[in-house]
């Protein structure tokens, strides 16, 4: 739907077909978009498969382990793709589907949408422009949020590596790739550390109840399903996201139903999930360059923060600020490096992504896409290989 709308919103594209397996879900989309019913189906195959299937793009973003089907099969149709990350579940499959682009000859575009923000634009043009010298190390934090580590990752769709991936691959493949796209060169060794460590059984307080909703301990847990979802139902903000998620139509009514019979009111501390809550990652690029990631929930929802140490200088960023400092003169800059639009999507990333795909699509470009396929998967590369890193308590070499 965000892809969607910010197609729409650019008065270039239209949304001609959906394919949605949940009915209210399929119907709504037909509605805003204005798609006639017989274009409506419940599943991509059908669309795939439809001999009068005129369309110039296809954006897949079905779950991350049902990516690959879909994208093989418009690729055999010659069609341009917007593939949501991570690419696929597993390397063999990540590699049958640059295959498949590269000979249907066709875009292809996974949603790294952190290249296309207004922000990364102004840190890539810091590096490039010697602001700092030579890039010699980086430390990159990704704060999650308490709240959105509930939602997505212990109660949500993202909670289970079997049934999604593992957490760096599913949250943090952004991160990987734009560290990537900033240094540009290719990692050579990773090693990993992190773990599960709070939202499991052995943490949940005496007297708690299974929901949230008929809990004792609720009106003093950071984590309450009443506070994060029903204290902000008049939120247009919430309303977009996350409460989108719970019901289509949003009011006080849905949003308790769906807490009451659905996987959002559980108690975060007698879930299935078994994603990490919090991960290190240390990596070395060509060069020499080291770079430290870390991901964490608990913190407030915020933007990421890094710091670029160079020969030169340094940058201080925070998701909106640059502070750069010239050691050759000893002098500090703050730049307001925000977006038009940085208060939702990415701050920015997801409107910059669309229009990108849109022309490179309309001009037959790909050159008017900041990466491609091969790059995409030497960056997935990277996140497998940390996990395995992770796993085994070893260095692996790339």
């Amino acid at each position: 739907m965000t892809y969607g709308r910010e197609a729409v919103g650019t008065g270039t594209a239209r949304v001609t077909a959906v394919a949605e397996p949940r009915a209210d879900r399929r119907l709504a989309a037909a509605a805003e978009f204005g798609v006639p019913l017989n274009r409506c189906v419940s599943d991509w195959s059908d669309l795939a498969g439809s001999p009068d299937l005129d369309v110039d793009a296809v954006i897949i973003t079905t779950p991350d382990r049902q990516h690959t089907a879909p994208a093989l099969a418009f690729l055999a149709r010659g069609l341009p793709l917007l593939l949501e990350k991570p690419m696929a579940p597993t390397e063999a499959e990540a590699e049958a589907i640059v295959a498949a682009a590269a000979q249907a000859g066709v875009i292809v575009c996974v949603a790294h949408v952190l290249r296309y923000s207004a922000y990364t634009a102004a840190v890539k043009a810091a590096l490039d422009g010697d602001r700092i010298g030579e890039v010699v190390s980086i430390q990159h934090l990704e704060p999650v949020g308490w709240w959105h580590q509930a939602h997505s990752f212990v109660r949500g769709n993202w909670r289970r590596s079997g049934e999604s991936n593992p957490m760096l691959m599913a949250k943090c493949c952004h991160d990987v790739d734009w560290l990537g796209y900033l240094v540009d060169r290719p990692a050579l060794r990773v090693s990993s550390f992190g773990g599960l460590q709070h939202f499991t059984a052995a943490n949940r307080p005496a007297g708690a109840g299974t929901q949230c909703l008929d809990c004792a301990v609720e009106p003093d847990c950071p984590y309450s399903a009443k506070r994060i979802y029903l204290d902000h139902v008049d939120d247009p903000v919430a309303r977009r996201w996350p409460l989108s998620v719970l019901a289509v139509e949003v009011n006080t009514e849905s949003i308790t139903e769906a807490l009451r019979v659905g996987p959002y009111g559980r108690c975060v501390y007698d879930c299935d999930n078994d994603v990490v809550d919090n991960q290190v990652v240390a990596m070395r690029y060509t060069s020499g360059l080291t770079a430290t990631f870390t991901m964490t929930a608990f913190t407030p929802m915020q933007r990421r923060q890094t710091r670029l140490f160079g020969s030169h200088g340094s940058v201080d960023g925070d998701g909106r600020f640059l502070t750069v400092t010239d050691f050759r003169t000893g002098e500090t800059e703050t730049i307001d490096a925000s977006g038009p639009e940085d208060s939702f999507g990415h701050d920015g990333g997801d409107g910059g992504l669309v229009d990108a795909l849109l022309a490179a699509v309309t001009a037959g470009d790909p050159a008017l896409l900041s990466s491609d396929m091969p790059a995409s998967l030497a960056s997935h590369r990277v996140v497998w290989a940390a996990e395995r890193a992770r796993l085994t308590g070893t260095v692996v070499t790339i």
